[in-house]
């Protein structure tokens, strides 16, 4: 990836343990953060906007965004997407103001320019003028005039942009690890809405990323899930980094048990008992058994747990906060069942969620912790220092494997 420097950025030095640290300057500098968004978000990147499921019929739009720059996705001609930035080309005015629905064609509010589904300008108010005054140049020219329009690419149902005008293949920024298990999530059926949950959470984006990359933390922090052993220190796992950012958590339901390795651990709550259990108990649907989480460096991740399927949508809101819209989908051909079952386990996420209200709140004292703290750095060495797969949850080499990365990439 390309670099634009910045001199007082380029002055920090990473500590010399290398990835092994990670400077708390990290989370705070804003500078840092505008570089950022401009090499990971508008660089030579893919990131997540929508799901096909979302757009099912031309002139479906949903709003979505990348980094800070809001996007607009609709189903065009020919089942075409599109995708094109929220941005009047006029004065710059947004276009649409709704998050979903159904459109001929797109006007500004402002002064009624009128955009077509695939972001082309189709016509101007008072172009010639009235009473052959005023008006548009005639030299004045809609084809050069209109939205700016980002490259598209659709996988399985999934829908990607890159607002840099020649990115990599989605296959060769994705890796082929990282590709086998999104096609495993998403082999071509035809999926299914279920629904949305969105949440702001006061801290830096990047400490969302690290907390998905981060099996150690849910051994320890969710007492959920420790204690009906849908994620615990003795299951089954792998901690795999990847190519451009990303990686894999890939592990195995044990259920509810006390072993000789949870017993002691405070948050294992063995009296707990829930009156309904179809929360906590998934019907097998893959033949390996395995629970996935793939983080999707630097925009999503996609997860699977129990028969619940998220794709986590990471929208930074500045240096210290974050937007994140959960997206719950299933697959068109699910039984009335199976669909009630990934409802239902849905209710493990999202800010009330069994689980994931715990992270929203070690986030932002995370956040707070950083701040004022340009002398000191975080600790990465559980599970050692190196960056190599890793078969078990008590690693944290999964996030000095995206710092390794990232330092490469932003040039510290």
């Amino acid at each position: 990836m390309e670099t634009s420097l910045n001199t007082e950025v380029d002055a920090r030095v990473w500590p010399k343990e290398g990835e092994s640290r990670v400077p708390f300057w990290v989370y705070t500098d804003p500078e840092l953060y505008q570089r950022e968004l401009d090499l990971f978000f508008y660089g030579r990147s893919w990131n997540y906007v929508a799901l096909e499921c979302e757009i099912p019929e031309k002139g479906s739009f949903k709003r979505s965004w990348i980094g800070e720059r809001q996007v607009v996705v609709v189903r065009g001609e020919n089942d075409e997407v599109h995708i094109w930035e929220n941005r009047c080309a006029h004065r710059g005015a947004r276009l649409c103001w709704k998050n979903k629905g159904k459109e001929e064609s797109f006007t500004c509010p402002y002064h009624q320019w009128n955009f077509a589904l695939d972001g082309k300008l189709q016509g101007v108010p008072l172009k010639r003028g009235v009473l052959k005054k005023g008006g548009m140049p005639p030299d004045f020219d809609n084809a050069n005039h209109g939205l700016t329009r980002l490259q598209v690419h659709v996988e399985n149902g999934t829908i990607w942009a890159s607002f840099h005008p020649e990115p990599p293949s989605f296959a060769d920024y994705s890796g082929a690890q990282v590709m086998t298990h999104i096609h495993r999530h998403f082999p071509g059926r035809k999926l299914k809405l279920l629904g949305y949950n969105r949440q702001l959470i006061p801290s830096n984006w990047k400490l969302y990323f690290e907390n998905l990359k981060d099996p150690y933390h849910a051994t320890l922090l969710h007492s959920f899930l420790i204690t009906f052993g849908l994620w615990r220190a003795d299951t089954q796992s792998e901690s795999l980094p990847a190519v451009s950012g990303h990686s894999l958590m890939v592990s195995r339901n044990v259920g509810k048990k006390k072993t000789d390795v949870n017993e002691d651990f405070a948050r294992f709550k063995g009296a707990l008992e829930l009156h309904d259990t179809d929360t906590v108990t998934p019907i097998s649907e893959f033949s390996d058994g395995q629970v996935v989480a793939i983080t999707h460096f630097p925009s999503v991740v996609i997860h699977q747990q129990a028969n619940t399927f998220g794709m986590r949508h990471i929208i930074p809101k500045g240096i210290d906060s974050f937007e994140l819209e959960w997206t719950f989908f299933g697959y068109e051909d699910d039984s009335d069942e199976m669909t009630r079952l990934r409802v239902r386990h849905a209710n493990l996420y999202g800010p009330a969620g069994f689980v994931a209200m715990e992270d929203g709140e070690v986030l932002a004292e995370s956040q707070n912790g950083a701040h004022h703290a340009d002398a000191f750095s975080a600790v990465l060495e559980m599970g050692g220092r190196d960056i190599q797969p890793q078969d078990h949850m008590v690693t944290e080499v999964l996030i000095r494997a995206f710092y390794k990365y990232y330092r490469e990439a932003m040039g510290l």
